[in-house]
């Protein structure tokens, strides 16, 4: 099979969820296997770090690949959404992330909650009682998920189909919801310009 292929009978663990900045709802596409997102099987299981070209992303898209048996999101934003990213703190439980699972240097950088703000890296695991959330990255746009209003003012992030829960595009769950805490974040680096190391925090150079 070449790059040009799905691989369906992996759909499961291999889908891309890929959501357009501009685009009216919520998109879910397969995309082509690429064998260096996924580690060995025996890998895996020792929680062996993840490598991920993130470059074909454009802005607004998201890519979920599987990190220790748990899913992860990448979202690349565009500059818009970066410089926006602290104009919605009073909607936030926790805006500065001070409760929250994640990488010191993940916490220090504020409102992008990223080594590099263009690149969201995050386990895509509610807070609540575990469910995956979807992306719903059109701001003011509070009918893109069928069925759902997610407010006027919605700056643009997640939204969790079980019990509502929303989170903005830097994982930061907004107030009064059922999830108690931000989403996660894993330790990462990065290995190029955007080819992420999800499993690692710093980049080993030998000779």
């Amino acid at each position: 099979m070449n790059d040009d292929q799905v691989d369906h009978s992996r759909r499961h663990l291999l889908t891309a969820a890929t959501t357009g900045i501009g685009a009216v709802g919520v998109a879910f596409a397969a995309v082509p296997f690429i064998s260096s997102w996924q580690p060995s099987e025996r890998a895996k299981a020792l929680g062996a770090p993840v490598t991920v070209d993130a470059s074909k992303l454009e802005d607004g898209q998201m890519l979920k690949v599987v990190y220790r048996g748990q899913p992860v999101f990448i979202v690349r934003r565009s500059k818009a959404v970066i410089a926006a990213l602290g104009n919605h703190n009073d909607l936030l439980a926790d805006p500065n992330s001070d409760d929250s699972v994640q990488p010191n240097y993940v916490k220090d950088a504020g409102p992008a909650r990223a080594r590099n703000p263009e690149f969201w890296v995050g386990f895509a695991v509610c807070t609540h009682l575990g469910c995956s959330p979807l992306g719903a990255f059109e701001p003011n746009n509070a009918y893109q998920v069928a069925g759902t209003d997610l407010g006027q003012s919605w700056p643009g992030g997640f939204f969790c189909p079980c019990h509502g829960s929303k989170y903005d595009i830097s994982g930061r769950v907004f107030k009064s919801m059922p999830a108690p805490k931000n989403l996660p974040v894993p330790s990462y680096i990065f290995a190029g310009d955007a080819r992420i190391v999800i499993g690692e925090d710093e980049l080993t150079k030998s000779g």
